[in-house]
């Protein structure tokens, strides 16, 4: 079901005063939506969409069960905490901005495809590097990685998600390319969430922010990573996620200011010359959201009675 709300805005914007218009119509509808379905539960996992559905559900006396994904805490998740029955938690170090007694370190569920992946093997042909900056990109990887583009598809191919802003100025380069540095390039706009376990197959390595879904599938996969966080994530939440895949052993950082386009080289050739070993060592390591769905499955079904 659709849901009509807007969020609270960090600057004032030519958008600031539409979105704030439309959060009492969020209240009334999710207010809706609840008495006509009933639920006897509510699982939210943050998002400004979610408080106006934790407020009239606490109002209604529903049950309320809150997921935070992030290795910090995301401010709907903050305010919806004050109205929960019970807090899960993907990491540890998000359990300081809850109460206590609400909170159970769980993990992060990923989809069925990603716990699929294979790990690494001794594939034959050109390593693969996946380059995505999220759904929407990232116009600073974008860019370190343009400067270097053709010395990396000399080597190995490269499966790019650009996001809306760059993708014509990828396209473009691409057909630029000479024929055998083309055949080692795919650009893509975005990719299907529900088709990224097979990108994740074919990848040698991922470069990539560090959102908690993201570092998760990371983690699952056991794909090597440079990893180089959103600055502006709240509470620099992707950093400290990043911190989680690097102390796993499969990861490494680099911080958006010293992001140059010498220094993404480095970091991805060095993480290809170690990817033989971070498989062998990660081949048995079990990651910390192994098991999070039943978890929070279970969790869910003891509110169900």
């Amino acid at each position: 079901m659709p849901l009509t709300t807007g969020r609270i805005q960090r600057r004032f914007t030519f958008w600031t005063i539409p979105s704030l218009l439309k959060i009492p119509i969020g209240f009334f509808e999710s207010l809706y939506y609840l008495l006509r379905v009933k639920p006897k539960a509510v699982l939210s996992f943050g998002g400004f969409a979610s408080f106006p559905v934790v407020f009239n559900a606490w109002l209604l006396g529903i049950p309320i069960i809150i997921h935070e994904q992030t290795s910090a805490a995301g401010r709907a998740n903050l305010v919806s905490a004050k109205f929960a029955t019970k807090i899960t938690l993907a990491r540890e170090t998000s359990s300081k901005y809850f109460p206590g007694n609400l909170t159970e370190i769980v993990g992060n569920p990923v989809m069925h495809d990603i716990k699929n992946v294979k790990p690494l093997g001794t594939k034959t042909g050109n390593p693969v590097i996946f380059v995505t900056g999220g759904s929407r990109g990232s116009q600073s990887i974008n860019t370190a990685l343009e400067a270097i583009l053709k010395i990396l598809l000399s080597k190995y191919k490269i499966i790019h998600q650009t996001g809306g802003l760059d993708y014509l100025k990828f396209s473009e380069i691409k057909q630029k390319l000479p024929q055998a540095l083309r055949n080692n390039y795919e650009v893509f706009v975005r990719v299907n969430p529900l088709t990224i376990s097979k990108i994740y197959s074919e990848s040698t390595l991922i470069v990539s922010r560090a959102g908690a879904n993201t570092v998760s599938e990371i983690i699952q996969t056991k794909r090597p990573a440079v990893l180089i966080p959103l600055p502006i994530s709240y509470r620099d939440e992707q950093y400290e996620n990043a911190k989680v895949a690097k102390k796993f052993g499969n990861s490494t950082i680099i911080f958006q200011k010293d992001l140059t386009p010498e220094k993404l080289l480095k970091a991805i050739e060095g993480m290809i010359g170690k990817a033989p070993s971070i498989a062998r060592n990660l081949r048995s390591k079990i990651g910390p959201d192994s098991g999070a769905s039943k978890k929070i499955v279970k969790l869910i079904e003891s509110y169900m009675k």
